[in-house]
This record gives structure tokens, C-alpha cells and sequence, in this order.
């Protein structure tokens, strides 16, 4: 317990937080709390303050995660203010990104859900002693089907966005009904002037789910964790205000 002039002991300020001595030796050396006095013997000497800015700590990096927590704690205590700012607001911009990096997701996928379906090639009776047809189709037929030129398919495939396999023996590219499928796609998002990054993120989910139900579910999923998220660091900003309130660094 703390003594009669309001010190604590190194024992007492962590078993308020949960922690070890150590971790709070280390908050001290990182700046995540305040500096420290010592007395004549050398023991490190904790006040109420310390106490207050661990607590502000915990609250920050529930929604800033550590790293950052960090960087700004240790911004406050050196007096930098700007410097803690400027990273508290990288943080509530990353969020920002994410959101709307999802939104532009949704909508690519809703672009994709509302395009009418291609129809698949017909299938046409080979001609007298031509071997039999080969499963899937080569890249020209996608092409023409897609209307699109090879050279594009080769390219989104070399972005990764296209799959095909190769024929054992020729090594022509084949492509399946799903990857038919992703081709359209592709070239229905690029027409959109969709970027790669987004359509790349609109394959991924089709591809994992199979399922447009699926598909906007986990979408809906991610926009619950970005709120959560948001909410979060939102308290983390305000303990935060209060503590630069409370050290006199704001009105």
C-alpha cells in the first residue's frame, strides 16, 4: 500500500494494473510513464500520478494497441504534444482507410452481383477426326468471351488475379467455369475503374465463400468490428484528453 505522503510502491502500482514490477520498470524506462524520483537508497518513487497515467495507458491501447500507445505516452511525457497528436490521429485515419476501403469492396461486389449472367459458351460438335474437346477453355475463347485481349487475361493473371491451369504437354492456359467467372469479373470491375487492390479483395471473397450471402455477411461482419474498433479507440482519445487536461498541456 501507499505510504502517508502519497508514494506507492513499484508492488502497488502494478497490482493495480495487473502487471509485474518489471512491466512497470519498462513503462518507466519507455516513457509510457512519467519519470520518475528516486530516494537516497535508489528505489524509484510512485505517486498517484503514475498510477493515473498507467490507467490512461491501459485505456489507450485497448483501442490503439501498444505500439502506438507507446508513441504517444511517451510523446506527453517529453512534452511533445504535436508529436502525440499526430499519432493519435494516424490512428483514427487507418480506421478511416479501412472503412472505406470495405465500402468500395461492397460496392465492387454489388456491381458484380447486379451484372447480368454470361452465358456459357455453346458447346459445338468437333469436326470429323478432330480429337475430342479439352476440358475448360483456352485463353482465346475467354477473350472473345470476355471481350477482352489475350494480352489482358495475362496480365491480371500476372497480378494474380486469374488462376488458369496449363494443358500437360502444350502448356496452353486453361481456364474452368470459375475462373471463366473471375475473368468477368475482372473485366467488369476494371471497366468500373475499379483498382486491382479492390478487385484482387472482391475475388478473395468470392472465392473463399462461394456465396454472395456469404460474401455480404462477412462484409457486414468487418463493418461491426471497424465500429467496435472505432468505439474503442474513441475512449482511449478521450481518457487521453483528460489526462493532458489533468498535466496542464491543454485549456
Amino acid at each position: 500500500m501507499g505510504d502517508r505522503s502519497g508514494r506507492l510502491r513499484a508492488v502497488d502500482l502494478a497490482a493495480t494494473a495487473g502487471i509485474s514490477v518489471q512491466q512497470v520498470r519498462n513503462y518507466v524506462d519507455l516513457g509510457v510513464l512519467p519519470p520518475v524520483e528516486r530516494t537516497p537508497a535508489g528505489y524509484r518513487i510512485f505517486t498517484a500520478g503514475h498510477a493515473r497515467a498507467l490507467a490512461v495507458a491501459r485505456r489507450l491501447a485497448e483501442g490503439h494497441g501498444w505500439t502506438r500507445t507507446r508513441e504517444i505516452m511517451a510523446a506527453v511525457h517529453r512534452g511533445d504534444l504535436p508529436a502525440a497528436l499526430a499519432t493519435l490521429d494516424a490512428g483514427h485515419a487507418e480506421l478511416d482507410r479501412e472503412r472505406a476501403e470495405i465500402r468500395r469492396v461492397l460496392g465492387a461486389f454489388e456491381t458484380v452481383v447486379a451484372a447480368p449472367p454470361t452465358a456459357a459458351p455453346p458447346t459445338a460438335a468437333p469436326p470429323t477426326a478432330a480429337p475430342a474437346p479439352r476440358r475448360g477453355l483456352r485463353i482465346g475463347v475467354v477473350a472473345r468471351l470476355v471481350g477482352v485481349r489475350t494480352s489482358q487475361l495475362r496480365l491480371w493473371e500476372g497480378r494474380g488475379l486469374l488462376r488458369p491451369v496449363r494443358e500437360r504437354g502444350t502448356r496452353y492456359r486453361v481456364y474452368d467455369e470459375a475462373e471463366l467467372r473471375a475473368a468477368q469479373v475482372v473485366a467488369l470491375l476494371r471497366r468500373g475503374a475499379y483498382p486491382f487492390d479492390i478487385i484482387a479483395a472482391v475475388l478473395d471473397e468470392l472465392r473463399s465463400t462461394g456465396s454472395p450471402q456469404r460474401v455480404r455477411a462477412e462484409l457486414a461482419r468487418r463493418e461491426q468490428d471497424l465500429h467496435r474498433r472505432s468505439l474503442r479507440r474513441l475512449g482511449g482519445s478521450a481518457a487521453l484528453h483528460d489526462y493532458l487536461r489533468h498535466r496542464g498541456l491543454i485549456g
